[in-house]
């Protein structure tokens, strides 16, 4: 049912209990042209509907300002092509930004270029001297910034936080290594390096924002990088990379970082390949398009290279079963070169991350295979099981019981895959805490909110559009219903707190009179818990029971590390 005044005052998100509507300060950023360090920029009054903001953000006037598609790069197109950033060349002429910049080259997406690397801005600043915390978003593999989970209007209206969304290179256009790559690399930069493209696009953008955030009233001193499934893995990254110190303060990742024992690691976004594989891959792409050199690479049409640019890793079925669900592996992904990635993920686990700093990480309760559309049998759930427990099996089909009945073992199935990436997850922090030199906190969740509408449960993704208060902008998807605006609510306000203090608690943005946010207690590295986002929030435990618990740690002290 459509979310009414009343309903969304009684749920906590007017700015206070019984609030009339409001009707801020306007904000003249629209209005202004932002000198950046490339050129002039203008935007836009970014909502022009007042029923949406009545509707959505009790009040009847907007705070927040536009940019859409500002150039932060060069063209990556032929003699650009796998190499770092660019820069771009300056202009003089106000660079109206109004419409979306394009996407980045991509069989999954309708329309690309390879003058992709452009970025987004939402800000409610008034002006340069606002000094708002701000959120830097990296979404998925193959996905571009006009996505409509992650419009940054709600969170820069609701919060005053910035949000900057932006587009990467991705496939073989970000990933490509290769021995003449790795040549021109050692020869500019001293690094026997290729293949991370796509990371290093991360990082230009970081810089723009380092550079240019002040003067859309932004704080370059409070930014916090936030990305899901792949663009967690890129947020892992830049946590893991010296290359990255300075450009950011806090981060976010959200369906990515699992302990390195965890088999699934090796088909997750999150994943990397070693050099000499990523330069077999790489030799083979360029033979594949009939090229001897990435000269002759560089001057074909994109259309071409897009073939081939999305290949998988073909694997064996005991390996499909160890990594429940995780698909595939790209064959073009981040390359451990020592350089823009510098070490194994075991390493880094037990060394500490580069850039200490507060992390909040966790899952969702549909993916990596888990979903309540599951519909298998008996003897495929115990036969799967089996072959990934091994010695533990009879433990495992002890606590999650297949039943006698196809529903049952669906069930079995689920809540099995879902503790497995608790589990993995909490113990990550439990390392982050205990094994490493991080001194930062590290706060993980779990979450198991359904969106309206769909039959996939808390799937992957589903967080995102509460999480950035983006319901607004998803009323055509989604039949959102009053509780679907509390939980925004409440998400959004923890995000927004965690993006003003690193502290999820903190930062006064849920506002509702005198009630508070439950209190998410940060990882201690022994106590066995989670918080739930979603359907309730709390500290919970990891799993049901003790023995579930004990039971995938065992698992996992059994693996190989990633």
């Amino acid at each position: 049912m459509p979310f009414t005044s009343n309903a969304r005052r009684s749920l906590g998100l007017a700015l206070g209990a019984g609030a009339a509507l409001v009707a801020p300060v306007q904000a003249q950023l629209w209005d202004q042209v932002v000198q950046t360090t490339l050129g002039p920029v203008q935007g836009y009054k970014y909502f022009s509907n007042t029923s949406v903001l009545e509707t959505y953000f009790n009040t009847t006037e907007t705070t927040v300002a536009a940019f859409l598609g500002i150039p932060f790069a060069a063209d990556t197109g032929y003699q650009n092509r796998w190499k770092a950033p660019q820069p771009r060349e300056p202009w003089n002429e106000t660079y109206v930004a109004t419409a979306w910049g394009a996407a980045c080259p991509s069989n999954m997406v309708q329309s690309y270029s390879e003058d992709c690397l452009n970025l987004n801005v939402w800000t409610s600043a008034a002006n340069a001297s606002a000094k708002l915390p701000v959120i830097v978003w990296n979404q998925g593999s193959d996905e571009t910034s006009n996505n409509a989970w992650w419009y940054g209007g709600g969170m820069a209206q609701q919060h005053d936080v910035i949000v900057v969304t932006f587009n990467r290179r991705d496939d073989a256009f970000g990933y490509l290594a290769h021995p003449e790559l790795n040549a021109e690399s050692l020869a500019e930069n001293g690094h026997n390096s290729s293949g991370n493209y796509g990371v290093l696009d991360h990082r230009a953008a970081l810089q723009w924002v380092q550079a240019n955030i002040a003067r859309f009233g932004g704080d370059p001193d409070r930014v916090t990088i936030q990305g899901q499934s792949f663009g967690s893995s890129q947020v892992y990254h830049a946590i893991n990379s010296v290359l990255f110190q300075g450009l950011f303060h806090a981060a976010i990742s959200e369906s990515g970082i699992h302990t390195p024992y965890n088999p699934w690691v090796a088909g997750l976004a999150t994943s990397y390949v070693n050099m000499s594989m990523a330069i077999e891959h790489g030799v083979n792409y360029t033979a594949y398009h009939n090229a001897t050199s990435i000269a002759e690479l560089r001057a074909l049409p994109v259309e071409s290279l897009l073939e081939g640019s999305q290949d998988r890793i073909p694997t064996d079925e005991l390996w499909w079963v160890t990594a429940i669900w995780c698909g595939y592996p790209l064959i073009f992904k981040p390359v451990l070169d020592g350089y823009v990635l510098p070490e194994k993920y075991i390493e880094q686990a037990l060394a500490g991350p580069a850039n200490d700093v507060p992390l909040m990480t966790g899952g969702t309760k549909d993916e990596n295979g888990a979903s309540p559309t599951n519909d298998f049998t008996v003897a495929e759930v115990t036969e799967w099981e089996t072959l990934r427990m091994g010695n533990l099996s009879a433990d495992y089909l002890a606590y999650y019981a297949v039943g006698n009945t196809s529903a049952l073992a669906s069930e079995s199935f689920n809540a099995g895959t879902t503790d497995a990436g608790t589990v993995s997850q909490w113990l990550y922090a439990q390392d982050w805490v205990l094994r490493s030199n991080a001194t930062s906190p590290i706060y993980t969740y779990y979450w198991d909110h359904a969106p309206p509408g769909q039959s996939s449960g808390a799937f992957h993704q589903s967080e995102i559009m509460y999480v950035l208060n983006a319901l607004y902008a998803n009323t055509d998807t989604y039949p959102f219903v009053d509780y679907d605006y509390y939980v925004q609510s409440m998400v959004s306000a923890y995000w927004a707190n965690f993006a003003k203090t690193g502290n999820p608690n903190n930062g006064g943005s849920y506002q509702n009179g005198t009630v508070e946010l439950p209190y998410w207690a940060p990882n201690d590295g022994t106590t066995r818990q989670i918080f739930r986002l979603g359907d309730a929030f709390e500290n919970r435990t990891l799993t049901l029971l003790d023995e579930q618990t004990d039971l995938w740690i065992d698992y996992y002290a059994q693996q190989i590390p990633f």
